[in-house]
């Protein structure tokens, strides 16, 4: 049957509606907002699954915007949609995180949902609904799910928080803060903003929270009216006794492995531990193989767990609140334009700093908006960083993942084009890996990029941090190692400088954590992330105030909008000629901007010049030298500037009369000429007024006795003249 549920939120409509669309999928909705639309399905595989001695949740989750949604046609060769896009794996992996804990843990069939956006306005951003829809259509399936989920993006503008921001809003917002949450918890939390405060940060969730909540209540109404039977996931139970034998073999031994501080070290210790009492079952069916398997993994977890709640200890020792050992290192590889080495613990990056021009901008083009990224930080993660022997590939969700979170920490803190017009790119190769590599990645890149000369704003840290929980005891750990991460209940990544916080990204696993918890983690990790920037302090204090003499060096200057075709020439034949005599890279914008990169100072010199000489405009009084191009009755145009004749009036060829142009000028001659009027731009030349004035004064004396004597001449004519007339008047009396 065909429901739709419907609520407004932030002044426009949010809807749900199933039963038209995708009938055959276990579970489909379109969730609109605006002119947004999502549809959302979800199917999983019927048989029934053997228990396997990983309890994995095989759970696929797949978001694709459709270009036709936007009334696109995609561009390429091919003209239809390929690999999915940066944007697409990141809210692939922002609707997967929130509900692969609601799953029963015992759930192992093939499970997916896919996403698709088939309608988008160019205000609302269609990441939200795709999370909203997975919930809602896992709710109406039969498909065995925990809790019902609700996500929200949250604004700041002026200090007011705003629901589901537009995409116009985004840009003048101090937050964008994604939650997704169930009715008792935030469960889900990424955010990048502008240092705003831990305070602020927690007022933000709540905020969030409560929006959450309503739309929960607006997906229970629809699942209570389609009343699904849901499957019975298997329920897997330890067989009690033999869980004792086990346990009490290996309790000893493992918490003495756990104990081991150096990682591959512990980690062999465990396996072997493993190995041995494995081997005791060698003989038994599968079923027992497994059935101790995972005895074995729950006995490690327990041990873990009850060390962090009773015995208040790590397995490395540290207390809760203690970061590992930290060092670092700057300028490390020769050729780079800036590089560092940042290792805590057992967790080492490698991070390199590359300054580009504007030709190396990567261009964005999603769905509802296309621009132009001038900051990229890429996270790589190969297999020696963890002792794995596995083929190397591509970047896979994970490493886009932390990429793009370390990139949205350091973000806001880049300076503006105006006051560094490059293009910069960081690389984070991540050499070894004990627990928040994502976090070095922000370390690192910092550091990459003081080395390189980048004026930062403010210098960023990171940290992780980590939460163990059971009732009302908990624990709240910093800087997390790996087995922290993997057997707590919280892994809490949080970004900023000494005055607040840049990027948050945070996954939780319990319903429990109240805005109290949360707020004290928030201030645990403050403390440690002060405590880590202070390190990384003490290897560079500030960015280098020359850059890299690899590095290109950016140059710009502002030419007349009108001088632009000037400058590039017909066919790009003039900016061309430009790069090839002087090696310099030029970029120039249709504001008449142009940037001038080069490592040779006197190369970009020499290119700013040809420049500068193609885009000046005459300047009153100012002498040139210029050809004469033209010669006309009245005078002769003579070429001052590229583009630019002026009108050089016989009047002003010389101090004294000038009968014709051509007994003074031909075309061709070059001749210095200043400038004597602008008038509705023409401009006026004179030669004249650059000779000499004891020149000026002997020609103006010699034109003033020419002019004398010639007076003196008609006078004497006059005289003789006069005579004439009276004599003709006596003859004519007679």
């Amino acid at each position: 049957m065909y429901i739709r549920e419907e609520m407004e939120i932030a002044g426009q409509t949010l809807s749900i509606e199933s039963g038209e669309m995708a009938k055959q999928a276990d579970g489909a909705v379109v969730v609109r907002y605006g002119d947004t639309m999502v549809l959302v399905t979800a199917v999983a595989d019927k048989a029934e699954k053997e228990f396997s001695a990983d309890p994995f949740i095989p759970l696929t989750v797949d978001y694709r915007e459709y270009t036709y949604s936007a009334g696109k046609i995609p561009g390429g060769f091919f003209k239809r949609e390929g690999r999915p896009s940066t944007k697409e794996i990141l809210t692939c992996r922002l609707i997967d995180r929130p509900l692969r804990p609601l799953f029963p843990g015992d759930w192992t069939n093939e499970t997916q949902i896919i996403a698709l956006v088939i309608s988008a306005d160019t205000e609302n951003n269609p990441d939200i609904l795709g999370l909203i829809g997975a919930s809602a259509a896992l709710g109406i399936s039969v498909i065995p799910f925990g809790d019902i989920v609700g996500a929200v993006r949250v604004g700041m503008i002026n200090g007011e928080f705003i629901a589901f921001p537009k995409l116009s809003q985004m840009d003048e917002s101090d937050l964008d803060l994604v939650l997704a949450g169930t009715e008792k918890a935030i469960t889900m939390v990424e955010s990048g903003s502008n240092e705003i405060s831990e305070d602020q940060m927690i007022a933000a969730i709540n905020f969030g929270h409560e929006v959450i909540k309503d739309i929960i209540a607006l997906q229970k109404r629809m699942i209570e009216k389609i009343a699904p039977r849901k499957l019975a996931a298997k329920v897997f139970k330890f067989d009690e006794e033999l869980y004792k034998e086990i346990e009490s073999r290996v309790t000893p031994k493992i918490k003495d492995a756990l104990g081991i501080k150096e990682k591959l070290e512990r980690r062999d210790v465990l396996s072997n531990v493993f190995k041995e009492e494995m081997d005791l079952h060698a003989e038994e069916d599968e079923e027992k193989q497994i059935m101790a398997q995972r005895i074995l993994v729950d006995i490690k977890v327990k041990i873990f767990r009850s060390g962090v709640l009773n015995d208040r200890i790590r397995f490395d020792g540290r207390a809760f609140n203690q970061i590992r050992q930290i060092t670092s290192k700057v300028a490390i590889l020769p050729r780079t334009h800036g590089s560092a080495l940042f290792t805590r613990g057992e967790t080492q990056a490698m991070v390199s700093a590359t300054l580009g021009t504007e030709a190396d901008e990567q261009i964005v083009d999603n769905i509802q908006e296309e621009r132009a990224k001038r900051f990229m930080l890429h996270y790589n993660f190969p297999p020696f960083s963890v002792g794995e022997a596995k083929i190397l590939r591509g970047p896979g969700r994970r490493e886009i993942g932390h990429g793009a979170l370390a990139e949205r920490a350091i973000q806001r803190m880049m300076p503006s084009e105006e006051d560094f017009p490059y293009v910069v790119r960081v690389v984070s190769d991540i050499l070894e890996s004990n627990g928040s590599s994502s976090m070095a990645s922000i370390c690192g890149g910092v550091l990459a990029l003081m080395d390189a000369g980048v004026p930062l704003k403010s210098p960023v840290a990171g940290i992780a941090m980590g939460l163990v929980m059971e009732g009302d005891k908990y624990a709240i750990l910093s800087d997390i190692a790996g087995e922290e991460d993997h057997y707590g209940d919280m892994d809490f990544k949080v970004g900023g400088t000494e005055n607040g916080i840049t990027a948050l990204q945070m996954d939780i696993k319990v319903d429990g954590l109240t805005p109290d918890i949360m707020a004290e983690a928030l201030e645990q990790a403050k403390e440690g992330r002060l405590f880590i920037l202070g390190k990384m302090l003490e290897t560079i204090q500030e960015p280098r105030a020359e850059l890299s003499p690899y590095a290109p060096r950016a140059y710009t200057l502002q030419v007349p909008e009108e001088k632009i075709r000037e400058i590039i020439g017909p066919g790009g034949k003039m900016i061309k000629s430009i790069i090839a005599e002087t090696g310099v890279k030029i970029d120039i914008d249709d504001t008449g901007l142009v940037r001038i990169y080069a490592a040779d100072a006197e190369k970009a010199q020499a290119a700013i010049d040809r420049v500068e000489a193609l885009s000046a405009v005459p300047e009153l009084n100012k002498v040139y030298t210029g050809k004469v191009v033209r010669i006309v009755d009245f005078g002769a145009f003579v070429n001052i500037l590229p583009g630019t004749d002026g009108l050089l009036h016989v009047s002003e060829i010389a101090p004294y009369r000038v009968n014709n142009v051509t007994d003074e000028l031909a075309e061709g001659d070059e001749i210095e000429v200043k400038v004597i009027g602008l008038d509705d731009g023409k401009v006026r030349l004179s030669r004249k007024a650059l000779l000499p004035q004891s020149m000026q004064d002997e020609e103006h004396g010699r034109n003033g006795e020419d002019r004398r004597e010639s007076r003196d001449r008609g006078d004497s004519r006059g005289r003789r003249d006069d005579r004439k007339r009276d004599s003709r008047r006596r003859d004519n009396r007679r």
